[in-house]
């Protein structure tokens, strides 16, 4: 859930910015896609930093879950980067919405087995609540990638 406050405080910001002149970005998948590809890189240099904290999460069959947690921050982070490159932004957006589909059952575990991870609040219904979000953090990459709700210029037709 501060991942989701992370990405609206910069799209707001965003939309601040361009309402002040200070920048022009005018349509919210361009918003969207600086509050995603900030919250992405900010989380996953978290994960480089304190990789303790992120090992938990990770279940018990899955080998190396200290290499698990690089990995995933380095996805993060590549996946932010490729969203503010024009050319890579709908191949971002689209193996972003696959890491989120991804890291869903890993999510689930956490709900269906409790937790008690540092900076994350101990009591059950987080977990649960956080489940919520996972389909929004898709639409979210695919919406930062172009994927979708594009909006159509209209056609001009000269006859």
């Amino acid at each position: 859930m501060m991942f989701l406050a992370f990405v609206a405080a910069i799209a707001a910001l965003a939309l601040l910015a361009d309402r002040l002149g200070i920048a022009s970005i005018p349509d919210w998948a361009s918003r969207l896609r600086f509050g995603l590809a900030a919250a992405l890189v900010f989380f996953g240099v978290d994960h480089f930093l304190s990789v303790g904290r992120y090992v938990p999460m990770i279940e018990g069959f899955v080998p190396f879950a200290e290499q698990v947690v690089l990995v995933t921050g380095a996805c993060e982070i590549a996946g932010a980067i490729g969203l503010l490159v024009p050319a890579t932004r709908r191949l971002a957006g689209i193996m972003l919405a696959i890491y989120f589909i991804c890291v869903f059952p890993a999510n689930i575990a956490n709900a269906l087995n409790g937790l008690a991870v540092d900076g994350l609040p101990s009591s059950g219904w987080y977990y649960w609540v956080r489940l919520a979000f996972q389909p929004l953090y898709v639409w979210l990459a695919l919406v930062a990638g172009g994927i979708v709700m594009q909006r159509q210029k209209p056609e001009v037709r000269l006859s």
